[in-house]
């Protein structure tokens, strides 16, 4: 279904004035984009947009950026966003593995990896967002006093996750709980995705984890 086709998906998000198709023109620049000098944070992999599209509703005073590979879902998020007009959303379709390429060193306060694809195959562990790869690529992008949050449905997507964060020693591993929705702590202020409302639904575990830059 993700992949699914949707007639005038690329057409629309062209056009679309909240969407940006060659971000690299804005490195360095995402300030000027939102007119202010807010944090700003991304989400990989957004989906349908529902969890970035409340969190800008929630915190005015933060600007976020929703990234997604697909335009078949982009467009549910882009759709939502022309009704509402929130001055600090936007989006970029393109591949994460582009990050550093889109955002300068630092220019990034926060980072949402939520219910990404697990490629389970090991051949395939390293397109997997919380890989070594992909961690490292963050840290080019991030504030020095950032953090990165990531939630999954996935057993050993998530294993696979904090064996990866142990071994990347630039971060800090500084939560984690294998059932979010019965973490008090852990849990509050917790936006649900679309996927996160549907596992806990059928009884599914929620993991999550935080991470920080290390200070050394």
């Amino acid at each position: 279904m993700r992949l699914r086709n949707v007639p005038g998906a690329r057409e629309a998000i062209a056009e679309s004035t909240f969407c940006y198709e060659t971000p690299e023109d804005m490195k360095g620049l995402w300030s000027r984009r939102f007119n202010n000098q807010n944090p700003i944070h991304i989400e990989i992999g957004m989906g349908k947009g529902r969890f970035i599209t409340e969190l800008a509703m929630k915190y005015p005073e933060i600007n976020f950026i929703g990234i997604e590979k697909y335009s078949s879902v982009l467009i549910r998020g882009l759709e939502k966003q022309e009704e509402l007009q929130l001055p600090n959303l936007c989006f970029i379709r393109m591949d994460a593995e582009d990050i550093c390429k889109i955002f300068a060193p630092g220019e990034i306060s926060k980072i949402y990896l939520n219910f990404s694809d697990p490629w389970p195959k090991d051949r395939h562990a390293k397109r997997r967002l919380t890989s070594a790869q992909f961690l490292e690529r963050y840290l080019k992008i991030i504030r020095p006093d950032g953090s990165l949050e990531f939630k999954t449905d996935n057993t050993d997507l998530f294993q696979f996750s904090l064996e990866t964060a142990e071994t990347v020693k630039e971060w800090e591993l500084t939560a984690f709980t294998h059932d979010l929705h019965h973490d008090t702590a852990m849990n509050e202020g917790n936006i649900m995705t679309e996927y996160e409302e549907r596992f806990s639904s059928m009884g599914t575990p929620i993991h999550k984890m935080i991470l920080k830059p290390a200070i050394f």
